[in-house]
């Protein structure tokens, strides 16, 4: 029989060499069940996931007490989330979002709590509004500031809009024009 270490003498040295043959059996085993890969280079960007557009907001429409509109956005800009949240207590929203052919995120969110509540879930807190926007006949009061994101609001009567996201003006104005000139669905 090989003569054994006494406990006392094993140090870091004999734990690592016991530890190789565990780690190299782990990794045969992430090879063989294919979840591990490496990619030179780093990730690469994946496909945007999409969302019917039309069939979430017929939907909020439907089941919604207040009135819902889907805008005619850009070809080119694809609908990729959409959710129904809870504003505050009774209040719930009609919230969807676009990533525009820039690659940015805009999301419009519409509800009918008032647009301080609006401001408050969207921005996660309280904001100032720093301007205004009259697009089309509507006007939309700006929420801004160095180092957050533009949130812009309009009122329609029954119905606040809010437009928020990473977007350029340019993209703010083009989504605020599309939901100002939109007719609210069918309930």
């Amino acid at each position: 029989m090989a003569d054994k270490k006494p406990r006392i003498l094993q140090n870091n040295k004999d734990m690592a060499w016991s530890l190789i043959p565990l780690l190299l059996a782990c990794l045969v085993i992430a090879a063989v069940a294919g979840q591990c890969s490496l990619r030179v280079g780093g990730p690469s960007q994946g496909e945007v996931p999409r969302v019917d557009l039309g069939a979430s907001l017929q939907a909020d429409a439907a089941a919604l007490p207040f009135p819902v509109r889907q805008p005619q956005i850009p070809e080119s800009w694809i609908p990729n989330s959409a959710s129904r949240p809870t504003v505050t207590g009774d209040k719930v929203a009609s919230m969807v979002g676009f990533i525009t052919d820039k690659g940015n995120f805009l999301g419009l969110t519409q509800s009918d709590a008032t647009e301080d509540q609006l401001v408050e879930f969207v921005a996660k807190g309280s904001r100032t509004a720093t301007g205004s926007e009259n697009l089309g006949g509507t006007n939309w009061v700006v929420y801004g500031g160095d180092g957050v994101e533009s949130i812009w609001v309009a009122d329609f009567g029954r119905t606040h809009a809010v437009v928020t996201g990473s977007g350029t003006s340019d993209e703010f104005v083009t989504l605020a024009t599309a939901v100002s000139s939109a007719r609210p669905l069918a309930s």
